[in-house]
């Protein structure tokens, strides 16, 4: 081949197009025609109709009703409320399991008992029979929801399938109940398309499938970047096909049963006299509806306030009703094309509408040859005529182009509902013309000159994007590059004054000190030099050391406030034993914050620090899941400069280490409370898998004001755990920690209970259960001896409270309360004692 072929812009034309060719369906490429398929969606604009109306099982109404599941009693009392009124009821909770009572099994063993011992009925009172009947109905919330289906006879509920593909025979044929909800016809043209697979299913229990009015299934198909774009309207399930959850809900909408719905392989959808345009695994292109002034699309009433009739029922007439979760933590939210966080109950609305309003986009037969047309054209014209172009005819022709390709997607999309995946030769021109454009500059125009020399604005406009994306080091280097004039002296206050921001004192004072070479009386240049040569050599905020730090001269003129990631620091609140503790606010939402530091490079190997910062974040990631009222909220976890930090709820209490001291303890009542709001937020963490650790009086926060409780510092304890300080010295509190931590075994929720009945046991008494002279002694007697009773310290207490104390104090984990709830229940019962004592006096 001839050398001066690659010299050639023809032949790197080409090369560029066949390039772009193959890397077609690479993730880059397809992240691009989803982001443009994305802003399509959201600048399309239709009407959804008022046809779907949701009921949202949100924060609120998980609040007052309890922690989700509820019991279905409480479904069906909704569908009760909702029968008759709605023309639809689409409900996503699975009811995949019996929920069984506890009480019902007793009440079932006497009924068995009584039926075969033959035991007669009173004759002059209640029939026994009757009695049992009566209570086995009340406790038995599968049969009344049930009911509570059959009755209203227009109820739509989920099933969930495990999608993969079958490699022989189902275990068993599933049961009459489901296989009716299978489509009736299904017509296959031999094309060799199928529809999603799946191996396993996992169907309402038969009592409650029985009486639905169909069934669907609830599953999705995330796109190659996460985002939910399409909605599998059809799942085979080995030889079967079963219609999707809001299938099934616009049929019945449309009076129509499963066996109406015809399914055609390949091509799409015929639902009465609707036909839903498909891709080939009969996925539909779901039309997503932006709402009005930020609001949803479709009506949403709070769960809680329907039930309790504050929205009448009446206002659902005629309408479908989808139930579903929308709280925090009840379930995965959704990313999609108009939302980053959308609840699956919202996603459902936007499918059934698309599917009765016959609104979805479409992926025509010829669109694949379109694509491929548009991509010839562009490699011709990078081939054969931009070569021969001057450089401001090539800009205009290839700027027109672009604009061409881009308006003809989203005229299609939003005016027609086609999309046609043109990001790809868009993408081709853009890059194929800069670097054509820069071949031929760089070889052609500029080949004698030396290719590192850089233009005065071209290190101008470097420098201002590197200072954009936070690289400030790199910005320094380009800015100085180009000759000093007063427009630059601005640019380079600007830098250095982010310097001051990142705490880079240092940094900041080699700005100033190069300006000042320039100028040195520019604005307050002298000033802002000397107080970075002070703040260089003051302890870098967050240090545990002695001395004066950056906090305690924050506000002294002409100082920019620290930032830490995101969020600007205000004030010094107090230390800790691994860093300092500082007022925050977020900016960007006006929220106040506390910000706690970690200097873990001080207090770690090198060869720990790596190790000791990925605990760091994983244990802040699960801690910050956590949502509960009596837990303080994590908001955010960063690392800047030396310093890994959390920021988190800003709390208004103070610990309970002042009320353990004798003279000032809380009265008993109050202790209890705390005890028992603690307890209550320990089972929830250890539910969710979250062992706190270092449950003591320093780690409680509380209002006395409100009797607000707050437990914090939860996953600190782990990232620290079997660590070791500079010194030597165990991190952690032994006087609160458990036998099993103190012998390095593996810890459980327990452990915490135990740390939290020795924080019992020193509020009642102002003294801690285990006292010695030295650690060694310490961890054998909390190892080995038995703990004074607290009624030895303090009389009065009720024997009771003393019990449960003992109990948490147990030395054998499996002999102590096993979980937080059950602390809280003899709490209560011990109060209960107490205040009946208290009135017979």
């Amino acid at each position: 081949m001839n050398k001066n072929l690659w010299k050639q812009d023809w032949f790197a034309g080409l090369l560029i197009s066949l390039l772009f060719l193959l890397a077609a369906n690479t993730d880059l490429l397809q992240s691009l025609e989803r982001k443009a398929y994305d802003i399509g969606v959201a600048a399309s604009s239709r009407n959804p109709g008022d046809k779907i109306a949701i009921i949202a099982i949100d924060d609120a109404s998980i609040a007052n009703i309890g922690r989700w599941p509820w019991p279905r009693d409480v479904h069906a009392k909704m569908t009760d409320l909702l029968s008759g009124q709605a023309k639809v009821i689409g409900n996503t909770a699975f009811f995949i399991e019996p929920q069984l009572d506890p009480g019902l099994k007793h009440i079932d063993a006497i009924a068995d008992f009584v039926a075969k011992s033959g035991i007669p009925s009173s004759a002059d009172g209640p029939q026994l029979d009757a009695l049992i009947k009566t209570a086995q109905d009340t406790l038995n919330t599968d049969r009344k929801l049930a009911e509570s289906i059959k009755k209203a006879g227009n109820v739509v509920l989920a099933m969930p399938f495990t999608l993969g593909e079958p490699q022989g025979k189902p275990d068993k044929p599933l049961p009459e109940t489901i296989v009716r909800n299978s489509l009736g016809k299904v017509v296959d043209p031999g094309n060799g398309n199928l529809p999603l697979p799946a191996i396993a299913v996992l169907p309402p229990i038969p009592e409650i499938a029985q009486t639905a009015a169909a069934i669907g299934h609830l599953n999705v198909n995330p796109d190659v970047d996460g985002a939910i774009r399409t909605e599998p309207l059809v799942v085979r399930y080995y030889d079967q096909f079963y219609p999707s959850l809001a299938l099934q809900i616009a049929a019945r909408y449309l009076n129509l049963q499963p066996k109406d719905i015809q399914a055609r392989l390949g091509e799409g959808v015929k639902l009465g006299n609707l036909n839903i345009a498909t891709d080939s695994a009969l996925q539909m292109h779901t039309f997503f509806y932006s709402g009005q002034d930020g609001k949803s699309a479709f009506p949403q009433d709070s769960f809680f306030d329907v039930i309790e009739g504050k929205v009448p029922a009446s206002k659902y007439a005629g309408k479908i009703v989808l139930i579903g979760a929308t709280a925090t933590g009840v379930g995965a939210n959704q990313v999609t094309p108009i939302s980053p966080a959308m609840a699956p109950v919202q996603t459902l609305a936007h499918t059934v509408a698309s599917i009765l309003n016959q609104h979805f986009f479409v992926v025509p037969n010829w669109a694949p040859w379109a694509e491929r047309l548009a991509w010839l054209l562009v490699a011709l014209y990078l081939i054969l005529a931009l070569p021969r172009l001057k450089a401001g005819t090539a800009a205009a022709i290839t700027a027109a182009l672009l604009a061409a390709l881009l308006l003809t997607h989203f005229v299609l999309m939003t005016q027609q509902g086609l999309w046609l995946q043109l990001m790809l030769p868009a993408t081709l021109l853009l890059v194929g013309h800069l670097l054509l454009t820069t071949k031929r500059f760089l070889v052609t125009e500029r080949g004698k000159e030396k290719s590192e020399a850089e233009s005065a604005e071209n290190n101008r406009s470097l420098g201002l994007m590197f200072q954009g994306q936070g690289q400030l080091d790199m910005a320094f280097d380009k800015l100085r590059k180009c000759p000093m004039d007063d427009s630059l002296m601005d640019l380079l206050y600007n830098l250095a004054l982010d310097f001051e921001r990142k705490r880079q004192f240092n940094k900041a004072e080699s700005v100033f000190g190069y300006m000042a070479e320039y100028n040195p009386k520019f604005r307050d240049l002298e000033q802002r030099l000397a107080r970075s040569k002070a703040m260089a050599e003051t302890v870098i905020l967050g240090g545990t050391s002695g001395g004066r730090s950056n906090a305690s001269i924050l506000t002294e003129g002409g100082i920019e406030k620290p930032m830490l990631g995101r969020y600007q620091v205000e004030k010094e609140l107090g230390k800790g034993a691994m860093g300092v503790v500082y007022l925050g606010s977020d900016p960007k939402i006006s929220r106040t914050v506390a910000i706690k530091t970690m200097a873990l490079a001080q207090e770690f190997e090198p060869d720990e620090l790596a190790d000791v910062k990925e605990r760091f974040f994983r244990e802040a990631e699960t801690a910050g899941r956590l949502n509960h009222p009596n837990i303080v909220t994590m908001y955010d976890a960063g690392e800047e400069h030396d310093l890994c930090y959390i920021a988190m709820e800003f709390l208004k209490g103070k610990d309970l280490v002042p009320y353990t001291k004798p003279g000032q303890l809380l009265p008993i009542p109050r202790v209890m409370d705390i005890v028992l709001k603690v307890a209550d937020a320990l089972d929830y963490a250890h539910l969710n898998n979250v062992v706190h650790r270092d449950i003591k009086p320093a780690n409680i926060m509380y209002e006395v004001e409100t009797g607000v409780v707050k437990v914090t510092d939860f996953g600190i304890a782990r990232i620290t755990d079997s660590s070791r300080t500079k010194t030597g010295m165990v991190l952690g509190t032994p006087s609160y920690m458990s036998p099993e931590q103190l012998s390095g075994k593996k810890v459980d929720g327990r452990s915490d209970l135990f740390s939290l009945g020795v924080m019992f046991y020193q509020l009642v008494t102002g003294q801690l259960p285990f006292v010695a002279d030295s650690m060694a002694a310490l961890m054998f007697k909390i190892a080995n001896d038995p703990h004074p009773a607290a009624t030895t310290l303090r009389p009065e207490l009720p024997p009771c409270l003393s019990a449960i104390i003992d109990k948490m104090l147990t030395k054998d984990a499996d002999q102590r309360y096993q979980r937080g709830t059950e602390i809280a229940a003899d709490l209560r019962k011990c109060w209960a004692v107490i205040k009946a004592g208290i009135a017979k006096k």
